[in-house]
């Protein structure tokens, strides 16, 4: 099977302004799962999109899976954070040297999923602080925390088109 280029992909437009509006969207997505309505537009399942989102949030609590890039590279990565909340994140990027490109996007169901993704999410809305950096981008605070997951949310999840 040949993989999608997701750069290239027509998906749908999200913007969420905080974690309650990507509930309400977790909401639609579950609706739509039920109803047989939801399709993925890329190269992975409706649960491994929501697998991959949840594992990036828990990964500030529990320990990322991957070291930090070269201190240059770091560098630049910090330099595009402020951009990367305040307009989105680009689709079909890929972390060098990892299989996949990535990491967190396992195959599990897609309730599954969305029960993992709610608890995450209610987790980071409680205030529970990351113990962790972020190997690409060092400390954040919390505040930029949540944007950060609310921009990579709307990435892979533009990829969901619900019917």
């Amino acid at each position: 099977m040949s993989l999608i280029n997701t750069s290239k992909v027509q998906r749908r437009k999200l913007w969420f302004h905080s974690i309650e509006e990507l509930l309400q969207e977790l909401d639609r997505i579950e609706a739509a799962e039920k109803s047989g309505s939801v399709k993925a537009l890329g190269n992975w399942t409706p649960g491994q999109i929501l697998s991959h989102v949840s594992a990036w949030i828990e990964y500030g609590w529990d320990g990322y899976p991957i070291g930090a890039p070269p201190f240059f590279i770091k560098w630049l990565l910090k330099l595009m954070v402020r951009r990367q909340l305040r307009k989105g994140m680009p689709a079909g990027i890929k972390i060098p040297g990892i299989e996949g490109g990535t990491k967190g996007q396992e195959l599990i169901p897609t309730d599954v999923a969305i029960a993992r993704l709610r608890k995450a999410l209610q987790r980071l809305q409680n205030g529970e602080l990351a113990v962790h950096n972020s190997p690409a981008f060092g400390p954040m605070s919390h505040e930029d925390r949540i944007l950060f997951n609310l921009r990579h949310a709307e990435l892979h999840l533009s990829f969901l088109q619900l019917n």
